[in-house]
């Protein structure tokens, strides 16, 4: 049984004179043109792997958005072995960088859609950008994500002898917790909220330093508030539809589920994707998210036209 090399990639894309464009990444080595692309680092999840590898790649900073389909292929593992590399892709869009090349590559080329088709040397690559297109008909690359976490692993109740809103992170809830930011810092975040439970904050907090963000701390995410009345927690995700940013969640296992209910009649019943996606979602309010648990939700609109394109689920 031939091993399996995980790997991830985005193709950049970007609208120039009313057309779609995406970056190719040529690479000297194998004379061949290709999405940017490349290995994960031990421990690494795909999503954070894809954003660095592309980076690396075209000196670009980007934002996922929807997941494209991904590949698998045969090659060679590290001892000459027979191997199968599997390729996880998104749809990114450009947020920042100079564009300078620093990583197998020699040239990064912005061409239209149908000159990328025809330059792409591996069939295998056109199934990514034919699903790309088809996002973009249907208005969906456009996409904001709301990622919403439930906190990391905490000591334990029976270990704790004080108020349980002031209960901290064990030592794996810490490492979660710097997981956590860095998928946050895949999707681009820019709003992140928080349960004002010790648990929630620092699983969330590590990541709104990093990107000098504001971390908005609300009572009505917490069990208590959330017990004492839904109201609070089901508006503050209805301010985030509204607000339209790229946006994290933190709560508890019991507030989620009514949350993630507000998302499922929000659906996009497309042919190919919406009963996944709503099954996802179902699933996660369902069996309940797992602790350090993070659901990105890939949106269109803002407000009562806000709907859900796309769900991944990622743990930590």
């Amino acid at each position: 049984m031939s091993s399996v090399i995980p790997a991830a990639g985005t193709l950049p894309w970007r609208r120039r004179d009313g057309r779609l464009e995406v970056a190719l990444v040529h690479r000297p080595k194998y004379d061949d043109w290709s999405w940017a692309k490349g290995k994960l680092d031990p421990g690494e999840h795909p999503c954070v792997a894809a954003v660095r590898e592309t980076l690396e790649e075209t000196g670009l900073v980007v934002r996922l958005g929807v997941p494209l389909p991904s590949a698998e292929y045969p090659v060679l593992d590290p001892t000459g072995g027979p191997a199968t590399k599997q390729v996880h892709y998104w749809s990114a869009r450009v947020t920042g960088g100079t564009g300078a090349l620093e990583h197998e590559i020699d040239e990064v080329a912005w061409v239209d859609v149908r000159t990328a088709h025809d330059r792409l040397d591996y069939a295998r690559d056109r199934e990514q950008l034919l699903a790309l297109i088809r996002a973009e008909r249907a208005d969906e690359l456009r996409s904001w994500p709301i990622a919403f976490v439930r906190h990391a692993k905490a000591t334990p109740r029976g270990r704790w002898s004080g108020d349980d809103r002031r209960r901290p992170l064990d030592a794996v809830g810490r490492s979660q917790a710097s997981a956590v930011s860095a998928v946050l810092g895949a999707y681009g975040v820019t709003r992140v909220v928080s349960s004002s439970s010790t648990r929630c904050v620092a699983t969330v907090e590590p990541y709104a330093v990093a990107h000098g963000l504001r971390l908005r701390t609300r009572d009505v995410l917490s069990e208590e508030g959330f017990a004492e009345s839904e109201v609070g927690a089901v508006a503050q995700v209805r301010r985030l539809l509204e607000r339209g940013d790229p946006a994290a969640l933190c709560s508890h296992g019991p507030v989620l589920p009514t949350l993630l209910g507000l998302l499922q009649a929000r659906v996009v019943h497309s042919p190919e994707r919406g009963e996944v996606v709503a099954e996802h979602l179902r699933a996660a309010a369902d069996e309940s998210m797992h602790k350090g648990e993070v659901l990105v939700c890939h949106l269109v609109g803002r407000g009562e036209d806000a709907r859900v394109v796309d769900v991944e689920r990622i743990d930590t």
